[in-house]
């Protein structure tokens, strides 16, 4: 979380540490009982993001991205999940790698 950009949405929360050296991009999904009670609801959301993550992977940046769900997150429809967090995608589409450590920023 340290070096890594965040970007957010109304339900969902994405951290996006874009590397130099990274090769591919990697997705964490966090989902919390505050966000659903339920395993059911709280998997759903993982699925979700999971399949969107996969099918959007080649035109990401290498690095790692890691989205959290917040309380309301499971009280909306697989579409409008899938808007919000392609959302955030299209954002982190932009972002560019963080100089390796050691560097002066430009």
């Amino acid at each position: 979380f340290k070096g890594a950009r965040r970007l957010s949405s109304p339900q969902l929360k994405l951290h996006a540490h874009v590397r130099a050296d990274a090769t591919v991009p990697r997705l964490g999904v966090a989902v919390s009982k505050k966000v659903d009670k339920r395993a059911v609801g709280r998997n759903r959301i993982k699925r979700l993001a999971r399949e969107l993550f996969r099918h959007e992977r080649a035109q990401l940046p290498p690095g790692d991205y890691v989205l959290i769900a917040q309380p309301g997150a499971s009280k909306l429809g697989n579409d409008e999940l899938r808007a919000q967090f392609l959302q955030l995608l299209e954002r982190a589409r932009s972002l560019k790698p963080a100089p390796p450590p050691g560097t002066m920023p430009a």
